[in-house]
């Protein structure tokens, strides 16, 4: 499986688990709530969903052409109903074979998980994740810009003499991006360390976190992650 693929079955999963939808919808929400899948089609969308399905995560019910859906886009949804000439739509429901293994997915915390892609996904689902597990993937998310930081500091010192001031200007510009992003994850990680330890000096301890799992003290400023894909040097 490739990466892109393994993170799209993730999204996939995890958009489902909170409601069944049909595949159209779908692919309005994994473009409208995670930009990691702006640009991509149903012939991305529904190898996937077939393989999921194939593997028992998910299920097929039968439901109805929604009033919106773009002209030709109902072929790629569901073959033609032989009642009325209509054509059906597939709704896809997660099992619970399927929550299983998303719940098993969003426990794990390797180098996959702070990735760019990857992360702005994980991230997406931070309510739905554990705090120990968000922490983690935070701090490794921090450790990789850092040491993005440093490896684009060396080239700028080694290079700044040959570059003209257009190309230096767009150098800055990746590691004022990857600062910003440095300084947003410094603050969600203090926010989570704070939660953690109110919950552990409460005498209610885990019950002061609410029941979508998200953190205590979560900063709620409205602000949107930084967007990985604006770094302009890896």
């Amino acid at each position: 499986m490739s990466r892109r693929s393994g993170i799209l079955e993730f999204a996939v999963l995890g958009l489902l688990r909170e409601s069944p939808m049909h595949g159209y919808e779908l692919r309005k929400r994994l473009n409208t709530s995670l930009g990691i899948f702006r640009a991509f089609s149903y012939g991305t969308l529904y190898p996937c969903l077939k393989t999921l399905v194939a593997n028992g995560w998910l299920i097929e019910e039968p439901g109805n052409v929604p009033a919106d859906l773009p002209p030709g886009a109902g072929r790629a949804v569901a073959p033609a109903s032989s009642l009325a000439g209509r054509r059906a739509k597939i709704v896809y429901r997660l099992t619970a074979e399927g929550k299983e293994h998303f719940e098993e997915l969003l426990s794990h915390t390797g180098p996959d998980s702070w990735e760019d892609e990857h992360f702005a996904a994980r991230f997406a689902f931070f309510g739905q994740t554990e705090h120990d597990v968000r922490l983690r993937v935070l701090e490794g998310r921090r450790s990789r810009l850092e040491e993005r930081l440093e490896k684009m500091s060396a080239s700028l010192a080694r290079t700044r003499e040959r570059l003209d001031d257009y190309t230096l200007e767009l150098q800055r510009h990746g590691m004022e991006s990857v600062e910003r992003e440095v300084r947003w994850l410094n603050e969600l990680i203090e926010s989570e360390r704070s939660g953690r330890d109110q919950r552990r000096s409460s005498p209610e301890g885990s019950a002061q976190q609410n029941t979508a799992g998200e953190p205590d003290g979560l900063p709620r400023r409205g602000n949107n992650p930084p967007d990985p894909s604006g770094d302009t040097a890896k």
